[in-house]
């Protein structure tokens, strides 16, 4: 996984393929937003906070990332906890000048 610090060494396999599919996005922009979060954080989500996060990477890059960068309302099923989680994360640890 280009980018990634951490392997999916000691998760269940459900968390080491959101892992993957973090840093898969398409786009290297999402995949830097993504992935670097997915390596802070995938280990400490609850179930429930990891079915937002699944629900989440199931979105079109697009439009996740015009929630994340505030150019686009986000639809209120995806205003989650995770999701404002990950969107702090960018804003403290922006990946380029050009995003948001």
């Amino acid at each position: 996984m280009t980018g990634t610090t951490r392997t999916g060494e000691g998760l269940d396999p459900e968390r080491r393929r959101a892992l993957y599919r973090s840093w898969r996005r398409g786009t290297r922009e999402m995949d830097l937003l993504l992935g670097r979060f997915a390596n802070a954080e995938i280990e400490r989500f609850t179930p429930a906070e990891f079915a937002d996060f699944e629900a989440l990477i199931e979105e079109l890059d697009r439009d996740l990332f015009d929630w994340i960068a505030g150019k686009a309302d986000t639809p209120a099923e995806f205003d989650t906890e995770v999701f404002r989680r990950l969107k702090a994360f960018h804003e403290a640890f922006p990946t380029t000048e050009h995003i948001g």
